[in-house]
Order: C-alpha cells, then sequence, then structure tokens
C-alpha cells in the first residue's frame, strides 16, 4: 500500500491512547522482519533509520531509504519512514527527497536555550516542506557508547513545565521524553517514572514518544502506553533477535558459509521479536482491515 507518514500514524495513535512501533533498521533484513512481524500483527509501524545508521552505510541515505521505501509500498499494513536521531542539518535537508515523512532532531545534548534555538529553526524549515518533527528534552542516555545518565542527575529527566515552554516555542509536533530509559540496554531492567510520565501527559498537547524501549520489562512498556506514550521506539531488541539467532546457528553449523543459512535466522528471529513487542503495546492504531 502506499507509504502513509509517522505523523498519520502517531496522531491517531495518540487519540486513542494506544501506540505504534517504531523500529530502527539498518539492513535490508530489519527491513523485511519488521514489515514480515506487522503484517503478522496486522498493525501498522515506522520503519526509521538513525544518523548512526546512515553513518555505517558509509554516510549514503538514499540505498537503505530506497530499499525502506519500496518494501513499505508493497506491504499489507500501514507503514511510515522516520529518519531518527538526527543532529547534522546537512542529513536533515536530504529527508523529504529520501522519502521520509518525519525527523528526529535531536540537539538535546545542547543546553537549553541552545536546544531551543536549533529545534525551531529545524521545525521552520520541515514544516515548509511537510515534514513531521519529534524532538527531545531531558536525555535519556545511552548514545554513541556513552553511559546513561544517574536518574537523579540535572538534566537526565524532562521537567514538565520546561517540556510545555519548549513544546510551545519550537513548534515540535511530538517530544520524546526522559523518563527512566535508556539507549542501547540489553537487560530487560528499566522502570518508568509513571508519576512524571502522567504529570507529562497532563502538560503537554503533542504526543509522546519513548526512546530505549528495548530496555522495559512488558509491564513497564504496557503501563507507559496506558500513561500516554504514543510512540515507542525499539532497535537494540531486534540486534539482540538477529545476532543472539546468527551465533547460535553458526556454533551449530561451523562448516556453514553462505550468508544465507544464517540471515535467514537472524531475520527470523528479528520478525518475532517485531511481534512481541507489538503485541504488549496493545490494540493496534490504524490496522490494516
Amino acid at each position: 500500500m502506499p507509504l502513509t507518514t509517522t505523523g498519520e500514524l502517531v496522531t491517531r495513535a495518540a487519540e486513542r491512547r494506544s501506540a505504534v512501533a517504531s523500529f530502527n533498521i539498518i539492513t535490508l533484513e530489519h527491513i523485511e522482519a519488521v514489515i514480515a512481524g506487522a503484517e503478522a500483527s496486522n498493525a501498522p509501524v515506522v520503519l526509521q533509520v538513525s544518523e548512526n545508521a546512515v553513518t555505517f552505510r558509509r554516510g549514503r541515505l538514499l540505498p537503505l531509504a530506497r530499499a525502506a521505501v519500496a518494501a513499505a509500498e508493497r506491504a499489507a499494513v500501514p507503514v511510515a519512514l522516520h529518519l531518527d536521531h538526527v543532529r547534522s542539518d546537512a542529513l536533515l535537508r536530504q529527508a523529504a527527497e529520501a522519502g521520509f515523512g518525519s525527523v528526529m532532531y535531536d540537539a538535546a545534548r545542547l543546553p537549553y536555550a541552545d536546544n531551543l534555538a536549533a529545534t525551531r529553526a529545524a521545525v521552520d524549515w520541515a514544516h515548509a516542506r511537510g515534514l513531521w518533527i519529534e524532538a527531545e528534552l531531558g536525555e535519556i542516555g545511552g548514545k554513541d557508547g556513552q553511559g546513561a545518565l544517574d536518574a537523579h542527575a540535572p538534566g537526565a529527566r524532562t521537567d514538565p513545565d520546561r517540556a510545555r515552554a519548549f513544546v510551545a516555542d519550537s513548534g515540535v509536533d511530538a517530544l520524546a521524553v526522559a523518563v527512566g530509559t535508556t539507549h542501547a540496554m540489553t537487560t530487560r531492567t528499566a522502570r518508568v517514572d509513571h508519576a512524571l510520565l502522567e504529570r507529562l501527559t497532563a502538560a503537554l498537547d503533542v504526543p509522546l514518544v519513548l526512546h530505549g524501549s528495548s530496555g522495559l520489562p512488558d509491564d513497564e512498556l504496557a503501563a507507559a502506553v496506558t500513561g500516554g506514550i504514543a510512540k515507542v521506539n525499539v532497535g537494540t531488541a531486534l540486534n539482540i533477535a538477529m545476532t543472539g539467532a546468527i551465533r547460535q546457528f553458526l556454533t551449530a553449523h561451523p562448516e556453514a558459509v553462505d550468508s544465507r543459512g544464517y540471515l535467514t535466522v537472524g531475520r527470523e528471529a528479528m520478525t518475532r521479536a517485531v511481534a512481541a513487542v507489538i503485541e504488549v503495546l496493545g490494540p493496534a492504531p490504524g490496522a490494516a482491515p
């Protein structure tokens, strides 16, 4: 079916107090697994490409983006394409032409005033071209190999009053909030600050996004959606599934040299992981009929 947009899916999810799953893709196998998992669950899904993934692909956005668009257009469920954690203005300016309907512009590392100014400029540029924009306030941590901030460190959590002002002054369409999760967690031991999430949901009139969702156990993830999260970002969980399956396959078949053998089991493991996340999120917003 035709490519949809992240804005459409997230807005619909927010209205229904549900969430849409957004999965980071790195390879063609990631793309195929995410779409297969979404189709098995009859749920819409977002394919997202991070700036780190673009760097891994030797700085070239178009090959992976065009593969994602081609796969999305042949999917049996609505699929959107999102550019994630963009710090480079040069990369931001490639988004629309590459088929992306949305961008997460990441200036959260900057002091508040600088974050606001950079995000406002990105929003103005993006909105003029029909792009939906997500930003981040607070610091979720765990990106680029950096450790997580202490839960009580200044700036580690999103302040509701500051978030309200940031959204109003920047014009963003959605806000990623720091409520206790961390990027790149390989254990599911994180806990959401549900009291803070409740305050953020009450304070803001834009959809809320949860990054670092791979570190949450199922009950915490489900409770975060109930508490107001409308977009759930997942990346590490897919890599754990793929790497574990490939490692097991190669251990059992040390003679194997055909990459199709281990990539097949890796893709199947990611497909199961995608379906498992979607099941936790509950009734799908805008699922295919």
